[in-house]
């Protein structure tokens, strides 16, 4: 599945980058000339995306071998090797950068992922993303989420009820957006709903909703909010057919809005099930890699 959501992606983006051709290597070096080149990180990170850039030396030149050293989710240290290539130099050449590109980005994701994964470990939370990602690479990038040892949030509009402070306001309230949504929804699809006050999550909290989401509040809010999920499932105990084995409570608490590596942790340990991250795919820096042609001939 990868390659088929990969593959037109990279074929476009070698197009972009090729255009022509590459000027500079078909008239610097001799055609035949062979070569073997590694690709290495210059900082410590989390590898992913190394089947995507397989694919694209495998369109610039079929000819060309590529042998993965490391696999998808690996911790890497500075100076360790993600992949080798050997082969006909100007096929090298023409995807060098296209693959970096691709490795870059992803590599850097699945890192910035690893770090907000480590800093809540042992709180019983789980790191997702959201759909603040770069259009076209949508899921590439939630795979390199997973890869960081995050989870994913729904991945478009059309798998997973909602309902945004947006939807509340245009509805007319969180009980109006409830019943027009119950009155043709597809069972085997959660529904979430966003809230802002105590008084919103109150109306949320009825069997039907799967999920709430307390956005943009403080941990001390959002760790009241929990006591008040908490205590209607008391009352209330869960019989949905969507609920997941081993949920600590249904609805689940999921928690987003500006957290930062410095605030994740306080986050999670307020009992929410979910710390949901924008900066994950939104402004994760690129993992700093490098192609380094290592023996000619």
């Amino acid at each position: 599945m990868l390659e088929a959501i990969a593959l037109p992606l990279v074929k476009y983006a070698l197009s972009e980058d090729v255009g022509t051709g590459d000027i500079t290597t078909l008239n610097s070096i001799p055609s035949g000339v062979n070569a073997r080149a590694v690709i290495v990180t210059r900082e410590d990170g989390v590898a992913s995306g190394i089947d995507v850039a397989r694919l694209t030396f495998r369109e610039a030149e079929p000819r060309l071998k590529f042998r993965p050293l490391a696999e998808d989710g690996d911790r890497l240290k500075a100076g360790a090797a993600l992949a080798q290539v050997t082969g006909e130099v100007g096929g090298i050449l023409k995807a060098e950068r296209t693959a970096l590109n691709f490795l870059q980005r992803l590599c850097g994701i699945a890192t910035l992922t690893r770090r907000f994964v480590d800093e809540i470990a042992g709180t019983g939370a789980t790191i997702l993303d959201t759909r603040k990602t770069t259009p076209g690479l949508r899921f590439l990038e939630k795979y390199a989420v997973k890869c960081g040892g995050g989870d994913n949030h729904r991945l478009a509009l059309w798998d997973m009820y909602l309902v945004k402070d947006n939807h509340i306001r245009a509805a007319g309230g969180v009980t109006a957006a409830l019943e027009r949504i119950l009155r043709t929804r597809q069972g085997d699809l959660l529904l979430e709903v966003e809230v802002e006050s105590l008084d919103q999550l109150r109306e949320a909290l009825r069997p039907e909703v799967d999920r709430i989401l307390v956005d943009n509040r403080p941990p001390a809010e959002v760790k009241s909010a929990v006591e008040v999920v908490d205590a209607w499932c008391r009352a209330h105990p869960p019989d949905s057919p969507r609920m997941t084995p081993g949920a600590r409570r249904w609805p689940e608490v999921e928690v987003s809005g500006g957290i930062t590596l410095a605030t994740a942790r306080a986050y999670a340990e307020t009992g929410v099930d979910y710390l949901s991250i924008g900066a994950l795919t939104h402004s994760a820096p690129a993992l700093n890699l490098s192609l380094e042609i290592e023996d000619v001939g």
